[in-house]
């Protein structure tokens, strides 16, 4: 399937149409829909699509030559013995044509030969840049791709006209592919994020548990050990990058906290939460009201499968690998309500910041009082409050949000309520006669 990427597409486009060289890099984590993403493109302009992979380097220029040569129709380069990349690129650029080449999984090339960086600055200094060709490197260790292409320190730096790092999809395109209610979308999209692969790959089944068993706790599910896959090629110590998770996942967020649990001093974990920061699969939440520099910020994971898979996976590998799914069913239902509520502040705060003329959106804490939701405006503070409950959200719930609210002055004060399953009689006719105050079931 492809859903949206309107706006990659367009630059893909953009870039294409500036008819003369353009080096793009893509980027972005497994699973995501890069090749995907290049192969739409290619389906509208030609090109030549080469995918590397972990092989001897030799092995890998043979192959690319004779996919130029089957593009070209050249029997002739077919037979010629090449042993460079440079060789091939040289070929190509004597071609005088418009041409996409794309270069999939560049990473390998780099862990192949380290000097592939400055081999390819060389390509595009004496063959490329005055051609009308587009480059397009493409990646999926993020690391690497950032070192070799992206960072200062790259021989390539300062070469690139565009980049894209390809995130996951929004959750409004989950109904693209689970034909199911809001609720279980949400559930859905809790579980797996919007990682479009594993939305393609997951089989529904009669109920949300009886699918999660199915299609991640099955120990030959595709599902079932896809972090190692995911991580493997990023850190180089798996074992302290999963403890750490592990301990995020069992609702440890101050770093102090962490490290304890770990049995570490807190400097011994900085660079480890540093580099989960920067793969996008932990991140820092502040309070609202605070500056980035805040001391107050407690670590979460970002990654909605990562946190799935660390609550309720990789703690209880023992159980699952002798096929004791319903072991940790049980386990997961007991909390799976309580698992499905953060994301669903999560998608409260972005329905508010879409909705309201708000500069920045997120949750608010002291040491006594939390706010699920503080929307600061210039002239009005939003308050909300997320309740993911098989019950109605009553009076109480925003008499006591209201209270909260003391905590942080402003003259101007607007209310905002989420709830899965609804809103008292009483609290809907009192909300019906206060233009500040705003009901959503749902999202």
């Amino acid at each position: 399937m492809f859903v949206n990427r309107k706006k990659e597409f367009q630059i893909l486009e953009n870039e294409y149409n500036k008819n003369q060289f353009r080096f793009l890099v893509l980027y972005g984590r497994r699973r995501v829909g890069k090749t995907t993403l290049i192969k739409h493109f290619l389906i509208k302009h030609k090109g030549i699509y080469f995918l590397a992979t972990i092989e001897n380097e030799a092995l890998l220029i043979e192959k690319f030559k004779n996919i130029v040569a089957d593009y070209f129709d050249d029997n002739f380069l077919r037979s010629l013995p090449i042993n460079s990349f440079e060789q091939i690129f040289q070929y190509i650029s004597n071609k005088n044509e418009k041409l996409i080449i794309v270069i999939d999984e560049f990473q390998y090339l780099s862990k192949i030969n380290s000097a592939i960086s400055s081999i390819f600055q060389t390509i595009i200094d004496e063959y490329l840049k005055n051609k009308n060709i587009f480059l397009i490197l493409c990646g999926s260790i993020i690391s690497l791709m950032y070192k070799e292409t992206l960072s200062y320190s790259s021989p390539l730096y300062g070469r690139r006209t565009a980049n894209i790092k390809l995130s996951q999809l929004n959750f409004k395109y989950i109904k693209e592919f689970i034909d199911k209610d809001i609720i279980t979308q949400i559930e859905i999209y809790s579980i797996l994020g919007g990682v479009p692969k594993y939305l393609e790959m997951f089989e529904f089944e009669e109920d949300i548990y009886k699918s999660i068993a199915k299609n991640i706790l099955d120990k030959d599910s595709f599902l079932y050990n896809e972090p190692y896959f995911l991580l493997q090629d990023e850190v180089s110590e798996t074992l302290t990058y999963f403890s750490i998770l592990e301990v995020i996942a069992n609702g440890n967020h101050k770093i102090g906290d962490i490290a304890k649990k770990l049995q570490k001093p807190v400097t011994n974990i900085t660079s480890f939460i540093k580099k989960l920061i920067d793969l996008e699969i932990i991140y820092k939440d502040i309070p609202i009201t605070e500056n980035h520099k805040s001391k107050k910020g407690l670590y979460f994971i970002k990654d909605n499968f990562i946190r799935f898979w660390f609550s309720y996976v990789f703690p209880y590998k023992s159980q699952l690998e002798i096929e004791n799914i319903e072991f940790v069913l049980n386990k997961l239902k007991l909390t799976f309500s309580e698992f499905v509520a953060k994301t669903y502040e999560d998608l409260a705060i972005e329905y508010v910041l879409s909705n309201f003329e708000v500069n920045r959106c997120g949750r608010w804490w002291d040491k006594n009082t939390e706010i699920d939701i503080v929307g600061i405006a210039d002239d009005f503070v939003i308050f909300g409050e997320c309740k993911w409950q098989n019950r109605k959200v009553t009076m109480k719930i925003l008499n006591d949000l209201i209270e909260k609210s003391n905590k942080i002055e402003s003259t101007n004060k607007k209310y905002i309520l989420f709830s899965k399953s609804g809103f008292s009689d009483e609290l809907i006719e009192f909300a019906s006669k206060n233009e500040n105050i705003f009901l959503k079931k749902i999202i």
